[in-house]
C-alpha cells in the first residue's frame, strides 16, 4: 500500500542541519564494523538529529531520520544510555570506484522478476522531463516552457513517487528564481523496496537517502532495485528506482540544484483518481498564470534599445556569445540561457542549461526529439492534433462540393463521406 504525502510541505528554515547529520552518520556507518560499533554511530546520530528538533519541525528528511533511528535501533537491539561514537572527520564522499563500477560488473542481487519493470513490461514507452534554471520545465509530453514558480511546487505525483521542488531567488528582490531544495519520496512497493526519501539543497547533494541507506532496503528481497549513486562528488547522483523502470538526475551547478528523469510511460499515468493531479507539473506543465512567453520576451528584447544596453551585466548580444559556447544549436535550451543570463546576471545559468541538455541526450528515448524549437512549443498541448483534424474536416469539404457537382443529392454526399 502506497503512502501519500500532501502536495506541498512545508517550506523548512535553511537553520536546519538535518542534511549535515545524515552526511555524518553515512560517513561513520562506512567505517563500522562490529555490531557495537554500529551502536554507537546510531546514538552519535540520534544525538545530533535531536538537536535539530526545533529548526527542523516541519522538514520531511527530519521525521524519516528520526523514525528510521528509532527503527535500527530496534533492529540492531542497541542500547539508548551507552557510550557514542563521535562522527569522523567528515569524509565528503566515499571511496568513488566502488560507485562507478558498470552495473554489469556489481555483484548485487537482482531480487524477484517483479521488482524489474522492464522483465513486465515490453516494450516500455520512456518518456523525459527535466527542469532546471530559472527556471524552465520540459514536460513528458515534450513541451518547453519558462515560468515564475517560487516556493514549493510538485513536479511528480503517482502512485509510486512524489517529487517537490523549491524555488528562491537568485538574489533577495529579484524576479529570477532558481531550484533551491529538491525532496524526492518513493513510497514502499511490495517486496521490492521500503519507502524511501532523498532531500537535496543547496550546498548539499547528499550521496543516499535522509535515513543514510544507498538502496531500496536491507531487508527488501528487492532492495538493490533502488540505488543512489554518487556520480561526480557533490555536484551529480544519479538515483535508479529499477522496479519502475526510473532513473532520476539530480545535478548541483554553482548554488543551483537542476532535476531530470527517464520514466516509462506506464508510470507516468499511475494516477490515484482520489489525488489532486492538477499541479503535476511534468504531466501538466506550469499553470498559466506562471508561465512566461519566451518568444515574446526574445522579440522585445531584439526590437529595443535594451539589445545594446547592458542589463545585470549582460547585453544581449554578449548574452547570446556566453550560451553559444556551450549550446551551439539555437534551440529553446539556448534561448533559456539568454534568458537567464538577462533575467540574473549569473553566469553559472549557462552551465545549468548545457546539462540540462546533456541530460536530455542520456534519458530521451527519440534522438529526433532531443532539441526543441520555439515553432513546436506553438504546436504543444494538441495543438498540432487539432491542426490536422481542421485540414482533415477542409479536405473533407472540398470533396464534397466538388462530387455534389456530379450527383443529384449533397445530403447523400455529405452523409457518406462523414461531413454530417
Amino acid at each position: 500500500m502506497s503512502f501519500r504525502w500532501p502536495l506541498f510541505c512545508e517550506t523548512v528554515s535553511l537553520q536546519c542541519n538535518i542534511l549535515k547529520c545524515n552526511s555524518e552518520f553515512w560517513a561513520s556507518f562506512a567505517h563500522s564494523g562490529s555490531e557495537e560499533e554500529f551502536c554507537r554511530v546510531l546514538r552519535a546520530f540520534n544525538i545530533c538529529v535531536h538537536r535539530t528538533a526545533r529548526t527542523c519541525r516541519g522538514d520531511l528528511a527530519y521525521h524519516t531520520a528520526h523514525h528510521g533511528i528509532v527503527d535500527l535501533m530496534d533492529q540492531h537491539n542497541c542500547s539508548k544510555v551507552s557510550p557514542t561514537s563521535q562522527p569522523l572527520v567528515r569524509i565528503p564522499h566515499p571511496p568513488t570506484p566502488s560507485l562507478l563500477v558498470p552495473e554489469n560488473q556489481e555483484h548485487l542481487d537482482p531480487g524477484p522478476k517483479v521488482c524489474h519493470f522492464e522483465s513486465n513490461v515490453l516494450p516500455p514507452n520512456y518518456t523525459h522531463c527535466g527542469f532546471f534554471g530559472d527556471p524552465h520545465l520540459r514536460t513528458f509530453g515534450d513541451n518547453f516552457q519558462t515560468c515564475k514558480l517560487e516556493g514549493a511546487w510538485p513536479l511528480i505525483h503517482n502512485k509510486y513517487l512524489f517529487v517537490q521542488v523549491t524555488n528562491t531567488p537568485v538574489v533577495p528582490g529579484s524576479l529570477a528564481t532558481a531550484t533551491s531544495k529538491l525532496t524526492i519520496i518513493f513510497n514502499n512497493f511490495k517486496e521490492c523496496v521500503d519507502q524511501k526519501m532523498y532531500s537535496a539543497e543547496a550546498g548539499m547533494l547528499p550521496a543516499a537517502f535522509a535515513d543514510g541507506s544507498t538502496n531500496g532496503g536491507r531487508d527488501r528481497r528487492g532492495g538493490n532495485t533502488l540505488r543512489v549513486v554518487e556520480k561526480v562528488p557533490g555536484q551529480h547522483v544519479e538515483i535508479q528506482a529499477k522496479y519502475i523502470g526510473t532513473t532520476i538526475v539530480v545535478r548541483q551547478v554553482a548554488q543551483y540544484l537542476t532535476f531530470a528523469v527517464r520514466m516509462p510511460e506506464e508510470v507516468v499515468t499511475t494516477i490515484e483518481e482520489a489525488d489532486n493531479q492538477d499541479l503535476y507539473l511534468c504531466l501538466h506543465g506550469c499553470p498559466a498564470s506562471q508561465r512566461i512567453d519566451l518568444e515574446s520576451f526574445r522579440a522585445r528584447v531584439e526590437k529595443s534599445h535594451v539589445a545594446t544596453q547592458a542589463r545585470n551585466g549582460f547585453t544581449y548580444q554578449s548574452a547570446k556569445a556566453k550560451c553559444k559556447e556551450w549550446l551551439p544549436v539555437e534551440d529553446l535550451y539556448f534561448q533559456s540561457c539568454v534568458f537567464d543570463l538577462l533575467s540574473s546576471g549569473d553566469v553559472n545559468f549557462t552551465m545549468a542549461a548545457y546539462y540540462a541538455f546533456e541530460d536530455v541526450k542520456i534519458l530521451h528515448s527519440n534522438s529526433h526529439q532531443f532539441h526543441i524549437f520555439e515553432k513546436e512549443t506553438l504546436l504543444g498541448n494538441g495543438a498540432a492534433e487539432r491542426v490536422l483534424n481542421l485540414f482533415s474536416l477542409f479536405l473533407k469539404n472540398i470533396l464534397a462540393a466538388f462530387l455534389c457537382t456530379k450527383v443529384a443529392s449533397c445530403f447523400e454526399v455529405f452523409r457518406i463521406i462523414g461531413v454530417l
